[in-house]
């Protein structure tokens, strides 16, 4: 699978969910989502943490820029639609760890996977909030304990990513970082509706819906102009 840097942030170019999914599986990647946000506003930490796992186009920003290097057929891959691809795919044959979250969120979020996909083995799973050193360690023994397959870690960037890197150096396996999509998935924050997520214009549904968005999407014009202006 290609990929192309983009403000110096490298950007996978998946033509498909399935395709991205085995390259993540055959190389026990982490998948950290890339939009326009994350392209704009990258740091010198922000881009080493995407640089050395494996960056998807989750935004359509990132989609955008892509198609401007050539990349014709990639596809946007959301990160709040991709961890349940895999649990599709994998559920009846690999082990799954879930952490981030309050609790009374992670545990809805287990018992609909549980409802959802017959036969699941999601080994363990605990909160989000991991609050001292020893905490983060009892997480990193469980998780060498059980020996799952998939570790899905929910808690927004780049703790999420930091957290999985770690856990990775004890553990090998294919990790996902997800921000909110256990509130996502549970009813707890509501997605855009379907039309507007299939025409790209999610990012449009939330500034209707929260106005307050607005200083945040400003950036999307920016992002917008230079690659106009070639860029990236």
């Amino acid at each position: 699978m290609e990929s192309q840097a983009l403000n110096n942030v490298i950007t996978y170019a998946p033509k498909s969910r399935a395709q991205l999914i085995d390259y993540a599986f055959e190389h026990h990647k982490i998948l950290v989502a890339v939009n326009a946000e994350k392209i704009l506003h990258a740091t010198d930490q922000s881009r080493a943490i995407i640089n050395r796992n494996l960056g998807y186009p989750d935004g359509i920003g990132a989609v955008w820029a892509l198609r401007k290097k050539g990349y014709k057929d990639v596809v946007k891959i959301p990160g709040c639609e991709l961890w349940l691809d895999i649990v599709k795919k994998y559920h009846t044959t690999k082990s799954f760890y879930l952490v981030g979250g309050k609790q009374d969120v992670i545990e809805d979020t287990v018992a609909k996977l549980e409802q959802e996909f017959n036969g699941i083995d999601i080994c363990n799973f605990r909160n989000g909030y991991i609050k001292t050193e020893a905490e983060e360690q009892q997480l990193i023994e469980d998780i060498i304990h059980h020996q799952p397959d998939v570790v899905f870690v929910a808690m927004g960037s780049p703790k999420q990513e930091l957290l999985m890197e770690r856990i990775q150096q004890k553990h090998q396996a294919v990790y996902q970082g997800l921000g909110g999509s256990f509130d996502v998935y549970t009813g707890n924050v509501k997605r855009a509706p379907h039309w507007w997520v299939k025409n790209n214009l999610e990012w449009a549904y939330r500034l209707v819906n929260q106005p307050s968005r607005i200083k945040r999407q400003i950036h999307l014009v920016r992002f917008l102009a230079n690659l106009i202006l070639g860029k990236y």
